[in-house]
């Protein structure tokens, strides 16, 4: 399995299965190039409705050009799809995923985790947001520090390293927790290089600690699981 990100938290990911080569697009948001992770993908998975998450109108103009592409999002994003003229035509191929459901999207074993977007602050209503569990191996938690329950120790977290919903200590506990093997940091396009720097460093070494490997992730590079 070959990861690629794409900027901030949209990944694409390319997978051998019994059907041949496939391709997920996760969260093409707009703070990230979502046409070039939809390019050629077989599936579509949206953690939550955030823009920075899911460009509505890229995404559902690639939707409409490819009839045989299913996308698997929260509720209250398929609802807010289903509004909208260019939604309305997609049928069941907008699939709408709940907390701890497990499904195959284009031949990939995918699992949900969570189920609600992290406080950002009392006077803001939480959101739908789920994690995706990707084979077993890759976790991609959206917003939200939710750690996976029970199985095999993960190969790869994919970290926010930053947001307004969040503090350092909280992402270096959620690290310690997961214990996969490696973390790479997805959710931080707002950081300038400086910013970037100091969050590596904060991740990586209180991080590290407890066994799991902290790298950065450039956008465009490739991760093999």
């Amino acid at each position: 399995m070959r990861l690629i990100k794409h900027g901030h938290s949209c990944i694409s990911v390319h997978a051998d299965t019994a059907e041949g080569p496939r391709k997920l697009a996760v969260d093409p948001g707009t703070l990230s190039d979502a046409a070039a992770a939809l390019e050629g993908a077989h599936a579509v998975l949206i953690t939550h409705g955030h823009a920075d998450h899911v460009d509505d109108d890229v995404v559902l103009a690639f939707l409409t050009g490819h009839p045989e592409v299913p996308a698997y999002a929260p509720a209250d994003v398929v609802a807010r799809w289903r509004e909208r003229a260019d939604g309305q035509a997609l049928g069941e191929r907008v699939v709408t995923v709940v907390p701890d459901e497990e499904f195959v999207a284009a031949g990939v074993p995918i699992k949900a985790v969570g189920g609600q977007h992290a406080l950002i602050h009392p006077l803001l209503r939480t959101i739908d947001n789920l994690g995706y569990l990707i084979d077993g191996r890759v976790y991609h938690p959206g917003d939200a520090l939710i750690v996976p329950a029970g199985g095999e120790p993960l190969e790869v977290l994919l970290v926010p390293a930053w947001a307004p919903w969040s503090k350092t200590s909280e992402v270096v506990d959620f690290i310690a927790a997961v214990r996969a093997r490696r973390a790479y940091g997805i959710h931080d396009a707002p950081l300038t290089g400086a910013g970037h720097k100091i969050v590596e460093a904060q991740l990586a070494g209180l991080g590290g600690r407890t066994g799991t490997v902290y790298s950065p992730w450039e956008s465009g590079q490739s991760i093999e699981v």
